[in-house]
């Protein structure tokens, strides 16, 4: 479908976009399946390792929101993470009463080999823009992700 066929302009962009998350959650699925988790599971190691990037600490109640999970939820996801050792509960930094869910290594190893080659594909891709095309992409990117985030209020 192109731009002049009547649709309202960035529309094209709209459907390469879905069509884009649509192989990304796939790429996700194949990895789940690979390693014996639900998709569920990728996502909480994603949000974790997200957090542990930003050196946050990520409790369950806030992983379970994160996740769009209740409580029994989100700890079934913790539990099955726990025994395939890609998590472990420990106390929290600040509050030692507080329990906290962080990666271990392995999940970072596991994520590395499979998503890695095509982190680092497109990074290539994007080195290919100037410092203002790759200004204007991440805004992009970030404008959509807010107005996603903004929906699910």
């Amino acid at each position: 479908m192109t731009e002049g066929d009547g649709t309202r302009p960035g529309t094209g962009i709209v459907h390469l976009l879905r069509a884009t998350t649509a192989e990304l959650a796939l790429h996700s699925v194949r990895f789940a399946d690979h390693h014996g988790m639900h998709a569920t599971d990728v996502r909480a190691l994603i949000a974790l390792m997200d957090a542990a990037r930003a050196d946050e600490e990520l409790t369950a109640g806030r992983l379970g929101t994160a996740l769009g999970l209740n409580s029994a939820g989100t700890t079934a996801v913790i539990d099955r993470l726990e025994r395939s050792g890609l998590v472990r509960r420990v106390r929290g930094r600040g509050d030692r009463r507080t329990v906290v869910v962080e990666v271990e290594e392995r999940a970072v190893e596991l994520g590395r080999a499979h998503f890695g080659p095509l982190i680092q594909r497109v990074a290539e891709l994007f080195e290919g823009y100037d410092e203002r095309e790759r200004a204007a992409i991440q805004g992009f990117l970030e404008g959509v992700r807010e107005a996603a985030a903004a929906e699910a209020d």
